[in-house]
Parts: C-alpha cells; structure tokens; sequence
C-alpha cells in the first residue's frame, strides 16, 4: 500500500519498500490510462461529475491501517488518472465509500514433505459509488477483490509484497470502474 515515505528499514533488495509500492502504483495507473495522445479524461465520465471525494473505507479485517491505506492508493490511483478531481466532500459532485470486508490467506502449495511453502493474500472491498446532490448510487456494495502470492523464506516475496500486489489489482479495477464503465 502507498504509505507517506518516513523511516523504513529498506527491503532485501535495499530499495525501501514505500518507494517499490509508490512506483507500483504509478505503474498500475499509467498502464490503466491507455496509450496514445494524453486528453486528460477518458470521455465516459458524466458531464455533470467531475470532482469526486474519496471517504476512509472502514475497516472489518484484523490487519491494522488497512481501510486509510486502501483509500490513500485509491485517491493517488484517481489523481495519477486525471479524469475526476479529487476533492473534499463538501466540493464533490460524488463520493467513494466503503469497506474493507476480508483479508485472508490462503494456502497455495507445499513441499513434497506436505509443508506449506506458498500463500495467497486475499484482500475483498465493497464500494458505493454516489452523486452526492441527489444520493443516485451509480453502484452500491460493488465487491472488488484482489490476490497476490508469497513464498516463505523467499528473499523477494513476502506477506507485505503480496498485499500491496492484491490492493493494486483492486485498485485497478476500482479505476476502470469509477472512470470507464459507467
């Protein structure tokens, strides 16, 4: 997750981990935006929304920070796309809430000793989307699920790069709902 930099051990590779997860991020919504000529919108959001607020998502799950993380990857996601303006609430033409409603793992494989090796983080979030002069959900309790895979004892997967590589996946999606599909 996109976290303010500040004092990080760096990780095996000597590269601070909130660097890796900000250059994932920005990676993720380049590559969400398309190629071609920039426009600066994509031309499919509603004339009528165009400043959207992003409100903490609550957080059901027992990892710690995980609903502010969430919401911070999603706003940076939303601010690196330019087709909404990111905006406080009482400036919005439309709000994104929500919650983080599961984090698991799961086991994935194992040694020929039948001891698990590999894990899957699972990260499931439930968005509403809402114009916020009529209350009109353009969608309500949308899930948006994401995955990413670690191996133990392995020096460039962990439990935390496999988070950050589930809530990019969700955030991507997020994106190309909230600015394409609708």
């Amino acid at each position: 997750m996109m976290k303010t930099p500040g004092p990080k051990s760096p990780s095996s590779t000597g590269i601070p981990s909130w660097l890796v997860r900000t250059f994932s991020l920005l990676l993720v919504a380049l590559f969400s935006t398309g190629c071609g000529v920039y426009s600066g919108t994509s031309g499919r959001v509603d004339e009528n929304i165009k400043r959207v607020t992003v409100q903490f998502l609550e957080n059901l799950t027992p990892q710690p920070n995980l609903g502010v993380e969430l919401s911070e990857d999603i706003i940076f996601a939303l601010q690196v796309d330019n087709t909404l303006q990111v905006v406080e609430e009482v400036d919005a033409d439309s709000i994104i809430s929500g919650r983080v409603v599961r984090y698991s793992l799961r086991e994935v494989a194992a040694t020929q000793e039948l001891t698990v090796n590999e894990f899957q983080v699972q990260i499931a979030v439930s968005l509403n989307f809402t114009v916020r002069a009529t209350g009109e959900k353009i969608f309500e309790n949308r899930r948006f699920t994401g995955t990413g895979n670690y191996v133990l004892n392995d020096p460039v997967t962990s439990e935390e790069t496999a988070r950050d590589e589930a809530a990019e996946e969700i955030v991507r999606d997020i994106l190309a709902i909230v600015v394409m599909d609708w």
